[in-house]
């Protein structure tokens, strides 16, 4: 079978999506599958576009100077699907376009697949609505939030129009965001999303296109081979691990408030870069919390202090889908810590600490419960390991391409 990979977030960029695909990509080479992967980037020399081209990632017209956060644009939909018949002549020839994101790149891919007749697949991965909100300043978002959708407009049709409501979509800006995702995955011809609560909330706002569930995973290379039941002894300190964006999103400003009032002790290690990174170091220093923040650090690395750590943290609330720090606590028979009920079906029962609400008061309680509590720390890391080879995107890969081969005979 010969794939099409299309993603605006990809090349020059780290995270889920990055990793979903490349595990993705990996496990469907292993059963002898063509995978080539088109995305966006930032200018590159003629020697890295060849060494991409070696491993079939090829880097579609892009702005040189325009950027959306820290992800790089692209040119127009027109101009890359122009590019791509008269560059990659060869992708007539694919037997299926799998769709990432919902920006340029992956706007051509879709348009491109209804031309040639090439079934499309689109993968639903986050809330761009709680995206736009973190990513542009108050008093722009609406602003914002409507050229992206007028934009969005100019190249697939709009048929389905959200309002604000009292649910997800409770600023014009959100309904806005909700508009140009619906009707993206609308236009595909198959959808697919990480996660059950993903797939409801898609239903909920128009979404009348078949989902189906497929969860982030790991790739071989990257599943620890062996793990150990952690243990919490009374007294001992409780080592916390944070491995996401230090971000207003993933809510690290909250989550440091919340150290500041547990009773009891701790230690957090922070692996990551962001926005907020140093604003956190600030708080951390002015708060004497026990807290060391490392900024972005190898893989290896961070892998090493999951590995070493009693609790694994994520704190965001009403944003993510499914993130891979859950994935990764998994595999490591690491317990978590969340705060979003949305992301109790994410990890095995009995594996997590929930607290309350989102608060900083409700984290705090929460974690000093746990540690008047040591024994806790076993007996969710006992619930992790059981499971933990669910994580394993080989595990599960032969049911990607039984969905493709369906997509394909229809």
């Amino acid at each position: 079978m010969k794939i099409a990979i299309f993603s605006d977030c990809y090349l020059d960029l780290t995270g889920g999506i990055v990793t979903s695909i490349n595990s993705q990509k990996e496990e469907l080479e292993k059963l002898g599958h063509t995978v080539s992967i088109f995305s966006t980037a930032y200018p590159k020399t003629a020697e890295e576009l060849k060494t991409l081209a070696e491993k079939n990632i090829f880097v579609v017209p892009s702005c040189k100077y325009l950027i959306r956060g820290a992800t790089p644009v692209s040119r127009r939909p027109k101009i890359i699907e122009k590019w791509l018949i008269r560059e990659h002549p060869e992708i007539k020839e694919c037997d299926i376009f799998y769709v990432h994101y919902e920006s340029g790149c992956s706007i051509a891919g879709l348009r491109l697949g209804k031309k040639l007749k090439i079934p499309t697949v689109q993968v639903m991965h986050g809330r761009e609505d709680m995206g736009e909100a973190m990513i542009v300043p108050f008093g722009f978002r609406t602003i914002v939030a409507t050229a992206l959708n007028w934009f969005h407009s100019w190249y697939l049709p709009h048929n389905v129009k959200i309002s604000p409501d009292e649910y997800l979509a409770d600023t014009i800006a959100k309904a806005k965001m909700w508009t140009m995702m619906v009707n993206h995955a609308n236009f595909a011809d198959y959808v697919m999303t990480p996660s059950e609560h993903m797939k409801k909330k898609l239903q909920h706002y128009g979404v009348v296109r078949k989902i189906e569930v497929f969860p982030n995973g790991l790739a071989d290379r990257s599943y620890p081979k062996t793990v150990e039941i952690k243990n919490l002894e009374e007294k001992q300190e409780l080592r916390m691990v944070w491995h996401s964006r230090v971000s207003g999103e993933k809510r690290i400003m909250p989550f440091l408030k919340a150290l500041n009032m547990v009773e009891g002790k701790y230690r957090l290690d922070v692996y990551g870069g962001g926005p907020d990174l140093s604003k956190a170091k600030r708080y951390t220093k002015r708060h004497k919390l026990n807290v060391k923040l490392h900024g972005n650090t190898k893989f290896e690395k961070v892998q090493e202090a999951i590995k070493n750590a009693h609790l694994d943290i994520l704190v965001s609330y009403n944003f993510d889908n499914h993130p891979l720090t859950l994935v990764e606590a998994e595999a490591n028979a690491i317990p978590v810590f969340i705060c979003d009920k949305d992301m109790e079906g994410l990890v095995p029962p009995k594996s997590y600490v929930l607290s309350s609400d989102e608060t900083p008061a409700a984290m705090a309680a929460a974690l000093t419960e746990l540690i008047k509590n040591p024994e806790r720390i076993s007996k969710m890391s006992r619930a992790m390991k059981e499971r933990r080879e669910e994580t394993l995107v080989s595990n599960r890969i032969h049911e990607l391409v039984e969905n493709f081969f369906k997509i394909i005979k229809k």
